[in-house]
This record gives structure tokens, sequence and C-alpha cells, in this order.
């Protein structure tokens, strides 16, 4: 394993991690929101068994990569793209979970034939996306946090910004205790000691520095993403969860309707955390058969 700095325009850096086997497949992984470069045990034992170079990096604003204010969910195909190239890779495959499923999506529409294969998991839909109502089936924090940037910008930002510092000193039981707001029973029973120890320690390096990332990860949710989803011309799994509270099962059935060619895997009795835990070692495994 070994962090990487990445040179960008006007002085930025991308900080990138490159981890699993050295000379196996290259993979993107993309961290929800919050969150960075560091990846889950589960799914770096799982490239290991797979043959996969698992990398990844922190997105603008989250860790040790620079600030990029207005930025796109389109724009992270430019980053990664940087980062391949530093790293000598010309193909790679691309798999993102949560806030960055839209992330794999944007790489599969806008890079072309360097991107092998793509996997969504538990990934939003653009907003606004016709025939769909984005809260509906959310958990009340995600709810009530979604309406509060669209209605009060001002006020969003300074909420946020104040729960930056406790986001900064997160420990696994108030990752536990904030999560639970969101979570279906299922996901509920997928929150062990292990993930939330994990899953405090990303939030820690991903919010050190202060909230840009998050910031700018949620604002490029709901702003025109870059791409057309119908411009896919690689292999896309996708996978949702009806019992998902944060982001809800309809962003999925959305998306599966219009990715061309998806390998949809709609999943009854599958949740957001079950997705993370259980599911992310499936999609590495089938990405690493399409090289």
């Amino acid at each position: 394993m070994r962090d990487v700095t990445v040179p960008r325009p006007h002085g930025r850096t991308l900080r990138a991690r490159d981890d699993g086997v050295p000379d196996g497949v290259p993979v993107f992984g993309f961290h929800g929101t919050p969150g960075c470069r560091l990846m889950f045990p589960g799914h770096l034992a799982a490239a290991q068994r797979h043959g996969i170079r698992l990398l990844s990096y922190d997105r603008p604003g989250y860790g040790d990569s620079s600030e990029r204010r207005g930025r796109t969910v389109g724009d992270v195909a430019d980053d990664v793209a940087a980062i391949a190239d530093h790293l000598g890779i010309d193909r790679f495959a691309v798999w993102g979970h949560s806030g960055g499923g839209d992330c794999a999506l944007a790489c599969a529409a806008r890079l072309g034939p360097r991107v092998v294969a793509a996997a969504s998991l538990a990934g939003v839909a653009p907003y606004p996306a016709e025939g769909l109502d984005p809260m509906a089936g959310a958990g009340e924090p995600n709810r009530a946090d979604f309406e509060l940037m669209l209605n009060d910008p001002a006020a969003w930002e300074a909420k946020n910004a104040a729960e930056a510092a406790a986001m900064a000193n997160a420990t696994p039981e108030a990752a536990k205790e904030f999560l639970k707001g969101l979570c279906s029973p299922v996901d509920l029973a997928a929150l062990t000691d292990p993930l939330a120890e994990f899953l405090a320690t990303q939030i820690r390096e991903a919010m050190k520095h202060g909230w840009a990332g998050l910031r700018d990860d949620n604002l490029a949710d709901v702003r025109p993403w870059g791409f057309d989803l119908a411009a896919i011309r690689v292999p896309v799994q996708l996978w949702h969860g009806d019992q998902d509270r944060f982001v809800p099962f309809a962003h999925g059935q959305w998306l599966a309707a219009r990715i061309p060619g998806v390998d949809a895997h709609l999943q009854p009795g599958e949740g957001h955390l079950t997705l993370y835990v259980d599911r992310v070692p499936e999609a590495e495994a089938w990405l690493a058969a399409q090289f």
C-alpha cells in the first residue's frame, strides 16, 4: 500500500491510494459521502482474492485533496484519468457505493474505452429526475438535510460547518448513533462494531480539514452532472436494496431503467450498509472477470 500525490491544474493536488495486488487488474473504488481513500478491510480482502490492484482517492475537499468548489459529478472522470496517467495505467474498472455510485457512472460515460466496466451500488439518481421523488422513503436526517439545502442554503452551510468539527473527531459510538436514524432493520444488523470503527476512522480522515468535500459532493448531486447516462457503452452492474433509507430504492429503479444494457440487481431485503459489506466484494469479482 502506498499513498501518492497527483498534481492537478491551478496548484491543486489529489491524494490517492494504491493498494491490493501490485500487478493485478486495476480497479478504482469510490467512497461514499462523506468518505476518503481509506478502504474497508473486507473490500481489500476481496481485491486480494480476485487479483485486483485496488485504487482509491480523496475527492476534492476531503482528506488531503485540495478543494474544488463548483465541481460537477462528471469532473470525477478527469481526476481519475489524471491519477491513472500518473500511475501509468491505461485501462481500468470502477465501482462506487452511495455517493460514489454516480462517480463510477461518470467514468463509464466520459472515459470511453479506458473503462473496462463499472459497478454502482446504492447510488443516487440525478436531481431533478422525471417521475422520481428523491426523498420518498429516506430516513429523517437525510430528508431534513436535503430540504434545508434546497430551501435555505445559508442555514444549511452554517449547520454543516458547525457539525464538521464533531465529525473530525468521530468515535465509533458517535458514528453508530448518527447512522441509526437512517438504518432499516437489516442495516442496523449490519452496523457491527468493526464497521462502525472503520466508518469513524474514515470520517475523521475525510473531515480533518473541514467539510468542503461533503458540501461539494452534495451540491454536485443536485446540479447538472456533466454527462448523459445514455452515453454509457461499457458493461455496468447496478445494485440497490429495497430496504435502503439512505438512498431510497426508487433511485436504483430509476437508474436501472435508463442505463443502457445494465445488469441490474434490485434486491428485496437488502439495505444500504448490507450492500457495502456484502455486495461490493461480489461487484469486485464481476469487475475482475471483465478484463
